[in-house]
């Protein structure tokens, strides 16, 4: 079987009601028309939506179809023996221009039963944030289900949300049953498990025009909120690290030269760009890489140099857990 390489894909731009023109000017991502979009799927494994492979003698071969080949050779053995053939992550990139609606993604358990799918658990990486920006992140206190209902109708629920200013830099964690929303100009780079259920339960007087309705979901959300209060502290990250039970993320400042191996990791390895440019570079393989942008690291890669002056989000995930035989 021909030796895997650096792999690079085609960015999958998705037109959102909330979204803006920073996808396209900030990051030059081409789309045609006026449509507003407000994410790029960098790299997705969800049905429907998989990411097509844009380099390399793989190109034009979908991420899915890459696993079940190379199978732990890809994404890593106990990688594979957790996820099989679909590839564990979704990475996107978010442009919230206007009111991102309030939501919550629900757990494994929930999402299995109701929608044959994995939950979502995600962590925001703040790109960019205009003086104007907030974040939503859970309840500013304790409230029952029915409080919560009646607040959503009557247009007060902001009242009983956190509100976070986001600065670039920061990693905001949030967990299945977590109320979410963003307003205001931000540029995210969300890393996520490979799932796209969300259920919406505000949308900031949208649901109420014809011509701006979209489907709410409270009734499927009402049994899975978490209404505790929120300490926001333990959920916002400054220091470039974020881990959970998926998968980790650490933030790698290059200046000149970064030497890493895929061994060091039981998992493949995502770089995704957060500032300046950068050439990966295996034996006689080099794939250049600039903001915006991802590549994925094959798990038996083997050792490579990151050359260049850039930051990035070095993204791996968690496979089976090994008990160790006594």
């Amino acid at each position: 079987m021909t030796r895997l390489y650096p792999l690079k894909f085609s960015p999958i731009l998705k037109e959102r009601v909330w979204g803006g023109d920073s996808i396209k000017k900030r990051l030059g991502k081409d789309h045609e028309g006026d449509a507003i979009i407000g994410e790029s799927w960098e790299l997705s494994g969800v049905q429907d939506d998989i990411s097509y492979i844009s380099n390399g003698f793989l190109e034009g071969n979908d991420i899915n179809d890459l696993v079940e080949t190379y199978l732990g050779d890809l994404v890593g053995d106990s990688v594979y023996e957790r996820y099989g053939n679909e590839f564990p992550l979704l990475i996107k990139i978010l442009d919230i221009k206007e009111s991102l609606s309030l939501q919550i993604h629900p757990d494994d358990e929930t999402a299995y039963e109701r929608h044959d799918c994995y939950g979502k658990t995600e962590c925001w990486y703040i790109l960019e944030a205009s003086p104007d920006a907030k974040i939503y992140l859970g309840l500013n206190r304790k409230l029952t289900a029915q409080e919560f209902y009646d607040k959503c109708n009557d247009e007060t629920v902001t009242d009983v949300l956190n509100v976070i200013k986001p600065i670039p830099g920061d990693i905001i964690y949030i967990k299945p049953g977590t109320l979410h929303a963003a307003t205001g100009g931000i540029l995210v780079a969300e890393v996520q498990q490979v799932s796209d259920v969300t259920y919406r339960v505000y949308d900031w007087g949208r649901e109420h025009n014809p011509q701006t309705a979209r489907e709410m979901h409270i009734d499927l959300a009402i049994d899975c909120i978490d209404y505790e209060k929120l300490d926001t502290s333990k959920f916002i990250f400054k220091e470039g690290k974020a881990d959970n039970p998926y998968f980790t993320i650490n933030r790698v400042v290059v200046k000149e030269s970064y030497s890493n191996a895929s061994y060091r990791y039981s998992s493949f390895i995502i770089y995704l760009c957060t500032e300046g440019e950068a050439t990966i570079i295996n034996g006689n393989i080099s794939e250049k890489i600039k903001r915006g942008e991802v590549i994925l690291i094959p798990a038996q890669m083997g050792e490579f140099k990151i050359n260049g002056d850039c930051t990035l989000l070095e993204i791996t995930a968690k496979g089976e857990e090994r008990t160790v035989q006594q």
